[in-house]
C-alpha cells in the first residue's frame, strides 16, 4: 500500500447532490421537551424526574437520553423537578473522559455539579465514582425538598446501579421507572428532528458515493471504509465507527476492515449502522459486486432489493408495521427461502437452538490469503446457519431510546407522521451469497420520503 495512493483516491470526489446540513436544535425546542417530560411526571405522580446515561468505551455514552433532554453529550445524572419554577440540576464529569462542551453544552440546566473522578490507583484518593455521584445526586434531590418523594428514573441497564444507591441514600423516597416517557417522546419527531435525521442520511448518501468512487481491485476494505469515513466527517458527521464493511467472495462477512484486498467475484457489503449528526442517527445498507458473482449471488441481491421495494410502497400513515414486514419477506416465500414469515420462529443467522440451547459454530478452515498474509488463520465458519441477518425487517431510528419499535410480524402498531426508520433486508447463506439492503424512512402526512435517495438501492458494479 503506497502512501501517494491512499491519500489520492478520493481526488476529484463530489457528491452528486446540493448538500446543506440541518441547523442545530434550538433552546425553545429542548425547552418544550422538558415541559412534555415534565406533563407526563405530572401525570404519573412524580415529583421529579432522574435522568441517567452512562460513559461508554470510545467517548460515548450507553444512551442519548441526557442529548435529548439538555444536548449533554457526556455522561450523568439530570435532575428534572416536575414543578416548573425549579431548575434542572445535571451531575457529570464523574469520569476520568477529557471531552469538553463544545459540542454539546448543556442547554436550560440550572447547574452542573462535577463529580470527580476518584481510585487510590487513580488520583490517590479514595472513594468510588459510582457511589459518590449517587451520594451527589441524593444530596441534591435533598436540597431540593425531594428527600421523601416519588421520583420516576430513565435510563438503560447500567443506570439501577446509581439508582438503587440513590434509593439507599434516600430511604424514604419512591423509584419508578418512567422511560417509557422518553420512549414515547422520541417516536415521532418534529420538523427540526426530521432535519437532523435527513442530514445524517444525506452524510450517508455521501459516505457511500466516496467509497463507490473509490472502490476497485487492488484497494484494501481500510481504504474504502476510510474514503466513506472521510467524506462523511469531513461535512459534520459526528462519529467515524458507526458502520461495518464485509468483504469475500460469498457476500456473507459483516465486520470491520482488516486488510482484505478487493478482487474480481468480491461482494462488498456496506452496512451503515449509524452515521450521527447532532446526536441523532440515519441507517441504511449497501451491495456492491465486483466483477462477475454467481447465479446464486445475483438471485439473493434481487430477492433482498425487492424485498424492500415490496414494502416501501406500503409506507403511509396508518399502515400496520406488520405490514410492512409481510410484504418485503414474500418476496423470500415466493422464490422458496423461507417457509414462513414470523418474527418468532424465522430462522435467522445467529439464532440458538430450536430448545433454546447455544447453537455451536461450525469449525471448519476457510482460506482467507489476506488475513493469512498477516499471521492469521480463520477456522471457523461465519455465520453459523443461513437466514436473514435478523427475523425483522428494520427498526426505528433517531436519537435512540434503549427500546426503539422494530418492524416485525406480531408489532401492530401503525405509523404515524414523524416516525422514521430503517427497512434492510438481509439473508446470508455460509460460503455462498449474502446481501443486506436497505434503505432510511421518514414517514409523512401523505406517504413516506426516502432519507438515503441519493444512493441507489440497487448493487453497484465495480468492473474487473
Amino acid at each position: 500500500m503506497s502512501t501517494p495512493r491512499v491519500e489520492t483516491l478520493l481526488q476529484g470526489f463530489e457528491p452528486d447532490f446540493s448538500f446543506t446540513p440541518a441547523p442545530r436544535i434550538t433552546e425553545p425546542e429542548f425547552a418544550s421537551r422538558v415541559e412534555r417530560l415534565r406533563r407526563a411526571a405530572t401525570v404519573a405522580g412524580y415529583d421529579a424526574l432522574l435522568v441517567h446515561a452512562d460513559g461508554a468505551p470510545h467517548y460515548a455514552t450507553t444512551n442519548r437520553h441526557l442529548r435529548y433532554a439538555c444536548d449533554w453529550g457526556r455522561e450523568g445524572i439530570l435532575v428534572i423537578p416536575t414543578d416548573a419554577d425549579r431548575g434542572l440540576h445535571l451531575l457529570s464529569f464523574f469520569s476520568a473522559a477529557a471531552i469538553l462542551p463544545p459540542a454539546g453544552e448543556a442547554v436550560g440546566v440550572e447547574a452542573i455539579w462535577q463529580v470527580s473522578p476518584n481510585g487510590r490507583e487513580y488520583s490517590g484518593r479514595p472513594g468510588d465514582s459510582t457511589r459518590r455521584t449517587a451520594a451527589a445526586c441524593a444530596g441534591v434531590l435533598q436540597d431540593l425538598g425531594y428527600a421523601s418523594a416519588s421520583l420516576g428514573v430513565a435510563g438503560d441497564a447500567s443506570s439501577w446501579r446509581y439508582f438503587d444507591l440513590v434509593a439507599q441514600q434516600l430511604p424514604h423516597a419512591r423509584l419508578a421507572s418512567a422511560g417509557d416517557a422518553f420512549e414515547r417522546l422520541q417516536q415521532r419527531h418534529s420538523a427540526a428532528e426530521q432535519a437532523q435525521l435527513r442530514t445524517a442520511a444525506q452524510l450517508i448518501d455521501i459516505g457511500y458515493q466516496a467509497a463507490c468512487h473509490v472502490t476497485r481491485p487492488g484497494v484494501t476494505d481500510h481504504e474504502i471504509y476510510a474514503a466513506f469515513t472521510f467524506a462523511q466527517m469531513a461535512r459534520g458527521g459526528e462519529t467515524g465507527d458507526g458502520y461495518q464493511i464485509g468483504i469475500n467472495r460469498w457476500g456473507t462477512a459483516c465486520g470491520k476492515p482488516y486488510g482484505h484486498v478487493v478482487r474480481s467475484g468480491d461482494l462488498i457489503n456496506i452496512y451503515v449502522s449509524t452515521v450521527t449528526y447532532h446526536g441523532y442517527s440515519a441507517q441504511a445498507a449497501r451491495m456492491m459486486a465486483v466483477g462477475a458473482i454467481t447465479e446464486a449471488q445475483e438471485e439473493t441481491l434481487e430477492m433482498c432489493t425487492e424485498a424492500v421495494r415490496r414494502a416501501e410502497a406500503l409506507i403511509r400513515p396508518g399502515v400496520q408495521f406488520c405490514e410492512l414486514h409481510r410484504a418485503a419477506f414474500s418476496s423470500y416465500l415466493e422464490r422458496g427461502y423461507l417457509t414462513d414469515d414470523t418474527t418468532a420462529t424465522m430462522p435467522f443467522t445467529w439464532a440458538a437452538m430450536d430448545d433454546g440451547r447455544p447453537r455451536r459454530i461450525p469449525d471448519q478452515y476457510v482460506p482467507d490469503e489476506d488475513l493469512e498474509r498477516q499471521g492469521g488463520r480463520l477456522n471457523h465458519v461465519y455465520p453459523a446457519l443461513a437466514g436473514p441477518h435478523n427475523p425483522n425487517l428494520g427498526h426505528q431510528v433517531g436519537i435512540y431510546s434503549p427500546n426503539e419499535f422494530n418492524i416485525t410480524s406480531h408489532n401492530t402498531d401503525r405509523a404515524e407522521p414523524g416516525m422514521a426508520f430503517v427497512l434492510h433486508a438481509q439473508w446470508l447463506d455460509p460460503m455462498s451469497s449474502g446481501a443486506n439492503i436497505g434503505d432510511c424512512y421518514l414517514v409523512t402526512e401523505t406517504g413516506y420520503e426516502n432519507l438515503t435517495c441519493h444512493s441507489p438501492l440497487e448493487t453497484f458494479r465495480v468492473p474487473a
